[in-house]
């Protein structure tokens, strides 16, 4: 197993648990991002650090994220008292939104020996619509600036 197999195994194994205390029935890529976040691997680290996203702060995007698309549609989570969710399936199934980011990460080398840990963080970053950018721009994080601090983490492919 090389050490981006590791890598990989262990967010998707955190994604999952993400996921399940979440209450989906999907891994999606919001749960990769805290799943990332959480992992601690020092490039992903440091360049989610950058813009003041450490695994709290991810959380906090995303529960805000999360108010943000109730009040469009004209529920408060004030006004309301949400129950907590229930547990997931033991075993979620990768969604559409995880998938996507996974061949966006993938998809930025040319062998799957050239992948590295900010790979992954980079296939979530380039996501143009879904949770991931709704959350990231409700806290000001400047998406952009993230891709680029992340394309330079990255090493060339060897030849």
């Amino acid at each position: 197993m090389t050490p981006f197999d590791a890598y990989l195994h262990a967010v998707l194994m955190r994604a999952m648990h993400e996921a399940r205390d979440d209450g989906s029935k999907t891994v999606e890529a919001q749960h990769l991002l805290l799943a990332i976040a959480g992992e601690g691997e020092s490039t992903t680290r440091e360049i989610l650090a950058s813009a003041g996203l450490d695994l709290q702060a991810v959380r906090d995007a995303l529960d805000r994220e999360f108010e943000h698309s109730l009040s469009a549609v004209g529920v408060s989570s004030r006004t309301y008292d949400l129950p907590a969710p229930s547990k997931g399936p033991a075993n979620p199934k990768i969604g559409a939104s995880a998938k996507l980011a996974m061949d966006r990460a993938f998809s930025s080398v040319p062998r799957k020996k050239d992948l590295r840990p900010a790979h992954m963080l980079l296939g979530l970053l380039r996501a143009e619509v879904g949770t991931v950018p709704r959350a990231l721009a409700l806290v000001g994080a400047d998406r952009t600036d993230l891709v680029t601090r992340t394309q330079q983490a990255v090493p060339p492919p060897r030849n």
